[in-house]
Parts: C-alpha cells; structure tokens; sequence
C-alpha cells in the first residue's frame, strides 16, 4: 500500500498540480498587491477617497458612516459596495493575466506546430542499404 501511495504521489501530474497550486497562490498575492497597492489606489483618488475597499452604505442604524468596513462589519449589517468592486478587479486583472499568459503559450505551440519537420537526408549506408534491398528483391522476384 506504501509502495501504491508513492507511486501516486510521485506521479507527474500530481506533481504539477502541487507545483501549480503553490505558484497560483503566489501569483494570487501579487495580483492582490498590484489591484490594491497600485490599482485601486488610483481609482479611489478619481472618486475622492483613498482606501476603496471600505466604501459601503450601512444597514443598521447601529453602524456610524466613517468607520473601517471591519468595524462597521462588527457593529451591523452594511452593503460593502467597494469590497466587492474590488474582490471583482482582483478577479478580472487575475483572468485577464491568465488570458494573456495561455494566449501567448497557444502562440509559441502554434508556431512549433506549424513549423514542418524535415527528415534528415539519408546517410550514403543508408541509400547503398536501400540499393542492395532493392536489388535483393528484384533478384527474388525472378
């Protein structure tokens, strides 16, 4: 059963998709890192606040506009607009990256693809072997 297991674990494709997962994840936090330190940064100073993920409208007469969206969040329910747009850039720069990274990758397969594979010209063994072969054959066919 040990020896199924490493078989299993130390196949290739479950290899790559370990490896897949550990570098999506990296790649998750840049994305977050670009959408919210550089990103979002210049949207918010367009619409005149700074930090756009904490844009919300308050449900509870309990939740004070002006609060951190976290805060609010403890005191009662609230719309969290700006969380969302920003969950959804994170989400549509994520996509937009992955489209352009596959479409370069079917890029580059297609020309590899496209290009013909030549065989190599036979070596001078080669065509004396194909002669005698020939040769043999005519012989046998009388």
């Amino acid at each position: 059963m040990i020896k199924e297991f490493k078989e299993f674990a130390l196949r290739g494709n479950v290899m790559d998709l370990a490896i897949g997962i550990i570098i999506g994840a990296a790649f998750s936090g840049l994305v977050n890192s670009v959408v919210n330190d550089l990103f979002m940064p210049l949207v918010g100073s367009l619409i005149g606040d700074m930090d756009f993920s904490n844009l919300y409208v308050p449900l509870s007469s309990e939740v004070p506009s002006g609060l951190a969206l976290e805060e609010a969040r403890k005191l009662g329910a609230v719309f969290a607009w700006g969380n969302f747009i920003t969950v959804l850039l994170n989400f549509l720069i994520l996509a937009l990256i992955i489209f352009m990274i596959i479409k370069g990758m079917n890029r580059l397969m297609r020309k590899k693809a496209a290009a013909p594979d030549v065989p190599p010209a036979p070596t001078k063994e080669e065509v004396l072997l194909t002669e005698m072969r020939d040769a043999l054959r005519q012989i046998a066919s009388r």
